[in-house]
């Protein structure tokens, strides 16, 4: 292989990208991580810093292409703008998060001219998950879609994600990929890395039999309503009646649960217009009932302009949660005025809503309070952690309408499956078009409702005690570690 042409180099990376995104759902073909991976790290091992960035850019150029295609299902289908501004944009997409695995490239390369050649097998698993970080945490307020640990949430290595989470469990196995390639390139050290190799395994296999968290009370019977409602008609004033109403017959045949969960902006106005002639009345047969409703609305401060994407609890003990963690050009327009500039020359419009500020008070439902996350923010585990010792379970809604029968909702769902383990939390997950799900701590889905289909569904899950080590880490400690980790492997590198 060491004779192929960049051309050659540039060929393949951009198909082991591809086929990086066949690991994640809903493929899910896991193993085809490792090849990738492998593959990408044997490619650095002996190139120029700018040979690797450009093989990296390629790589994150197939991954990204292939596997946010539904951003274009988006942007044509229900942004109505042209084919060519869809394709356009989308690839634009793609292109710009490419540039994290060719910087990854470029950093393992140009450092590890200040390496020992036997510290190479860290110096690049370590890099790439902190690229990862950066990528999924900081910029833009976070894109983590794809990062590797999400493709491996059935495998052996599930185990390590209650302690370590996406980004520790992310870089094991990065450090598998780079073991592979090591022993590929360079012909050594087989015993010790193949060993090491098994060692993680067997680890993970043996770790996903623990039980981190512990039953804190009775069952609780949950309904999850999925209402179908096309995203073409959902804003449209003449059918808000006709959704409102099916979302409460929906609800009357389910009033024997504890918890019944609508999904994100299932009542699509403000709250100001329908509180005192639909929730009120809708209330009051919840307490009648002994059930809290938990559903999801928007909010407008008239005197500020401030517009919040929010969830509501009726029943018992009303309570409100805004949504924090904003979808960038989604929910909020980074960039400005470019950014608006160019939506508006297409013709798509958006508006920015308003963040609902950190360490809100959590909603109480079937009498235990619980972690609210809305769409977006369930795929940052950060956000499901916090104030995690004080609750007994997890809510997400969402609405993956927008994107179709894409990939989207299926890599979604894997997403929260994660927050699931991550926590050891029961996960009612309640979508406007699918992927509906009742997720066990452990991340297996007990139920799940069919996509684009009128239906609810009906589980039992238990209120949770106790903490997994990552819920007590965090990422940011993790990272912080990897990043003491690289510096002290190239200090002692040199010093070698």
């Amino acid at each position: 292989m060491n004779n192929l042409s960049n051309l050659s180099w540039a060929l393949l990376s951009l198909f082991a990208g591809m086929l990086l995104t066949l690991s994640f759902a809903p493929v899910s073909y896991s193993y085809l991580a490792l090849l990738s991976l492998s593959f990408l790290f044997y490619s650095w091992l002996n190139c120029t810093p700018l040979q690797a960035a450009i093989r990296g850019y390629c790589f994150g150029l197939g991954m990204f292409s292939l596997g946010v295609t539904w951003v274009f299902v988006s942007i044509y289908f229900y942004g109505h703008a042209s084919v060519f501004a869809s394709a356009l944009l989308s690839e634009s997409f793609a292109a710009f998060w490419a540039l994290f695995p060719a910087l990854a490239g470029y950093l393992s390369v140009r450092l590890s001219h200040l390496t020992h050649q036997r510290f190479l097998l860290g110096l690049t698993p370590l890099i790439w998950i902190l690229i990862e970080y950066v990528r999924g945490y900081w910029l833009l307020n976070g894109f983590p879609w794809l990062q590797v640990a999400y493709s491996q949430i059935d495998s052996p290595y599930a185990g390590f994600m209650p302690l370590f989470g996406v980004y520790g469990t992310g870089f094991l196995y990065a450090f598998t990929a780079a073991a592979f390639s090591d022993m590929l390139y360079f012909k050594r050290q087989y015993l010790l890395l193949s060993t090491t190799i098994v060692l993680l395994i067997i680890s993970g296999c043996l770790l996903k039999h623990i039980e981190w968290t512990t039953k804190a009370g009775a069952p609780i019977q949950a309904t999850l309503v999925q209402g179908n409602i096309g995203q073409d008609e959902k804003w449209q004033e003449d059918r808000l009646l006709k959704t409102l109403l099916t979302y409460q017959q929906m609800t009357y045949s389910h009033w024997d649960s504890q918890v019944i969960v609508w999904p994100e902006t299932s009542i699509p106005t403000y709250l100001s217009r329908v509180d005192e002639h639909f929730l009120i009345p809708l209330e009051r047969q919840a307490i009648a009932h002994h059930t809290d409703l938990i559903v999801s609305l928007l909010e407008k401060n008239n005197e500020t302009g401030a517009v919040f994407n929010s969830a509501l609890v009726l029943g018992k003990k009303r309570g409100l949660y805004r949504k924090n963690h904003l979808l960038p050009f989604g929910e909020y327009m980074p960039l400005k005025p470019l950014s608006t500039w160019v939506l508006d020359n297409i013709g798509i419009r958006l508006d920015d809503f308003t963040p609902g500020g950190d360490n809100q008070p959590l909603l109480t439902a079937a009498g235990y309070p619980f972690i609210t996350s809305i769409c977006y923010e369930d795929a940052f585990g950060s956000e499901a952690i916090n104030q995690i010792n004080q609750a007994a379970y997890l809510v997400n809604l969402s609405n993956d309408g927008w994107f179709g029968r894409s990939f989207e909702p299926y890599q979604h769902l894997q997403m929260a499956r994660m927050r699931a383990i991550e926590t050891g939390r029961y996960l009612l997950r309640s979508t406007n078009t699918g992927a509906t799900a009742i997720i066990a701590p452990n991340g297996k889905v007990m139920k799940q409702a069919p996509l684009f289909e009128t239906v609810s569904i009906t589980g039992t899950i238990f209120p949770m005690s106790g903490a997994t080590p990552y819920s007590r880490l965090g990422d940011k400690n993790i990272i912080i570690f990897l990043t003491l980790l690289l510096i002290a492997l190239l200090g002692i590198s040199r010093r070698t």
